[in-house]
């Protein structure tokens, strides 16, 4: 006997449900990346906003720029706060960051060793209403604490990214989109993104993006060829 009252709902629902083999609708506002191949593959075309993105790295600040400037860019120009930097292993090149649109004086970098002094660093900035985004590091976090983080990002509507080395792919996390970022082997001018969680079916293969800006990459090409117009 078959089940008439669920197959008529079905039918009325129609688009309205999500089926776990079909990439979601996002359920919360979103950010674009910037990486028009990226967008097509996460739920609503970009990073969550009032939510944790986990990027798993070999290095911790492997590729950390290329992949968000974009989208912390926008996020300053829209919100007008600033861009929290917590546990940043290295100083950012501020002339660089300014080049692609991210003004050095939008940059807050909060520097700590501490697990415990980190953590509450990155809580308090989710609280303000004026960041526009928070980047740290955390390699030492447990699922309890990334929980808390998440929360406090939700309630206030802030991007949230969390920098985690490759080990922590294999425990749990609470956050709504997970990427491990990683160099191309094969080519080394591309970036390797495997989207290890979202809402909708597992992604087989990696997306692929340039290592380096347009912008740059020009640069580059015309220092080759100045290179070999002198040795010529």
């Amino acid at each position: 006997m078959g089940l008439p009252f669920l197959d008529s709902f079905s039918a009325a629902a129609g688009r309205g449900v999500w089926h776990a083999d079909e990439l979601g609708l996002a359920d919360a506002q979103v950010v674009a990346t910037g990486h028009a191949a990226l967008d097509a593959e996460l739920p609503g075309g970009g990073w969550p906003v009032g939510a944790m993105t986990d990027l798993l790295q070999s290095a911790p600040e492997a590729h950390v720029w290329r992949l968000l400037l974009p989208a912390l860019a926008q996020a300053v120009e829209t919100r007008g706060g600033p861009v929290v930097l917590i546990g940043a292993p290295c100083e950012p090149c501020g002339p660089s960051l300014a080049a692609q649109g991210l003004p050095v004086e939008a940059l807050m970098w909060v520097k700590s060793d501490a697990s415990a002094a980190r953590l509450w660093a990155c809580e308090q900035a989710l609280r303000c209403a004026d960041v526009a985004a928070v980047l740290a590091w955390l390699p030492q976090a447990r699922v309890g604490e990334l929980r808390r983080l998440q929360l406090a990002a939700a309630q206030h509507d802030v991007l949230l990214f969390v920098c985690r080395p490759e080990s922590a792919a294999q425990g749990a996390s609470p956050a709504r989109l997970r990427l491990q970022v990683e160099r191309c082997e094969a080519d080394t001018s591309q970036i390797e993104l495997r989207i290890l969680k979202r809402r909708g079916p597992p992604l087989a293969a990696p997306v692929m993006l340039p290592a380096r800006n347009e912008r740059m990459t020009a640069l580059l090409a015309a220092a080759r060829l100045r290179r070999k117009l002198r040795l010529q």
